[in-house]
């Protein structure tokens, strides 16, 4: 039986009566079609059309022709939520030509370039979120129908987290019914903030589920009175989201990790490739923040200083520093394990096609170039000042969105991995920028009106 007829007996047999061919803009945000079942064999062969001026970053004008988005009969995901409805994650085709504007097609280009070369990009991601209440006036609250989410330090609490379990049980019991293998969720740092971890995966699938993690926690939660927000600092006293990255290269032929060896001189279990990955990464940090975190509002939970202890629990848990250590969280790159790193800067914020790819680039880049990363930080970087850390030779990632980008103007590498996405990026994220920049805010009529 082929896939596609494999795929059409599923679907018979879970009732399923329309179909979604999703794709994402620039910016990561789904977008669909919806087709009733009889259009299956279409969405494969020719594809749902999109006028591609109606999104943000797919280069196109409103001259341009059609956009079809072909299904990828892999992807295959029955909705929790809604269950005559399945979606599908699909690549971007122009006049019958693959589009290199499409953020899972440019993935698939640089894992095909990894692949080449004999390495698989195996990645987790964790996708911490809020789940937030509007206001009468339009401010945000965090969920708390109890009453009871309100400690300074509610993460892992049980009555903080009690109100939320029928959410986090519908959500993981729905995953781990598609196969995700969801193993752990727990409430945050944050009042209202919550995570769900999931086994890892190659880079495509992972992207691609966090892709539907986030449309299937805007449904799930609507039904407990709550938005589902993966906006990277929603609250200014609380900790911020963010899309943690743990990762390792896998050998293309027989999937042994390539990053561990028990005989490493520096004692964290790692092997050179595994460094010179590493290496890569912190070379090209600071144009790579620009993709890994790609809003304003990104850069206010990448603190320094006395930023670093302005949550209400004490700690950001978001290092700004560009530095690897041992099993220690505040550093950019902890190594979890042998061979197991987590990237702990990459923002709820960030397109993960665009991110991941990037990021493999960096490391490729680095094994290429035998970068060493040199000798890890085993020390508790927030005790230092940004001035210490400035004299220890350690860097610091960009304060904001305008200084990440002007690092990505400046990064080959990085703007490689973005393909011909590149210069549409570089350009709509300098416009947020100085939107955001022209803005008078109401910390600034509270604190100037009658300043002078």
């Amino acid at each position: 039986m082929s896939d596609r007829e494999a795929i059409r007996s599923r679907m018979n047999t879970a009732g399923i009566e329309f179909l979604l061919a999703q794709f994402v803009d620039i910016h990561g945000s789904a977008k669909v079609k919806m087709v009733p079942y009889s259009g299956f064999d279409d969405m494969i062969d020719s594809g749902a059309g999109f006028a591609g001026a109606a999104v943000w970053g797919v280069g196109q004008g409103p001259s341009s022709h059609d956009m079809l988005a072909r299904i990828d009969l892999a992807t295959y995901t029955p909705l929790p939520w809604k269950e005559n409805t399945a979606r599908f994650a699909a690549d971007l085709f122009v006049d019958g030509e693959s589009y290199p504007f499409c953020p899972r097609t440019n993935l698939k280009r640089v894992l095909a370039e990894a692949k080449q070369k004999g390495y698989v990009f195996n990645v987790g991601m964790e996708p911490e979120h809020f789940l937030v209440t509007k206001n009468a006036d339009g401010s945000l609250s965090p969920w708390n129908p109890d009453g009871v989410d309100s400690l300074a330090k509610p993460c892992y609490d049980f009555r903080s987290m009690a109100p939320a379990m029928d959410y986090l049980q519908e959500l993981t019991t729905a995953l781990n019914e598609l196969g995700w293998g969801v193993y752990q969720t727990d409430h945050e740092d944050g009042n209202g903030q919550y995570e769900i971890n999931f086994d890892y995966q190659d880079a495509l699938t992972t992207a691609d589920r966090i892709t539907f993690f986030k449309m299937a926690t805007s449904q799930i939660a609507k039904k407990y009175g709550a938005i589902a927000t993966h906006m990277p600092k929603p609250f200014a006293d609380r900790t911020g989201s963010g899309l943690h990255v743990h990762f390792h290269l896998a050998d293309a032929e027989t999937g042994a990790c390539l990053f561990d060896d028990a005989a490493d001189k520096r004692g964290l279990g790692c092997s050179e490739l595994a460094y010179h990955f590493i290496g890569g990464v912190l070379k090209h940090a600071p144009a790579l923040g620009a993709v890994t975190s790609p809003t304003v509002n990104c850069y206010k939970r990448l603190q320094l200083g006395s930023g670093l202890y302005s949550s209400r629990s004490g700690y950001t848990w978001t290092p700004a520093f560009v530095s690897y250590g041992d099993n220690n969280r505040t550093q950019m790159i902890r190594t979890a394990g042998p061979g197991h790193f987590e990237d702990r800067t990459v923002s709820a914020g960030c397109n993960p096609y665009l991110a991941l790819a990037a990021y493999l680039a960096a490391g490729l880049d680095g094994i290429e170039n035998q970068i060493d990363p040199g000798e890890p930080n085993l020390g508790n970087l927030y005790e230092k000042t940004p001035a210490e850390i400035l004299e220890q030779g350690i860097r610091i990632l960009p304060q904001s969105l305008w200084e990440a980008i002007q690092e990505l103007r400046q990064d080959t590498v990085i703007q490689g991995a973005l393909g011909v996405i590149a210069d549409e990026f570089i350009e709509l994220k300098t416009q947020e920028w100085e939107t955001y920049d022209r803005q008078v805010t109401q910390w600034e009529i509270d604190e100037y009106l009658t300043f002078f």
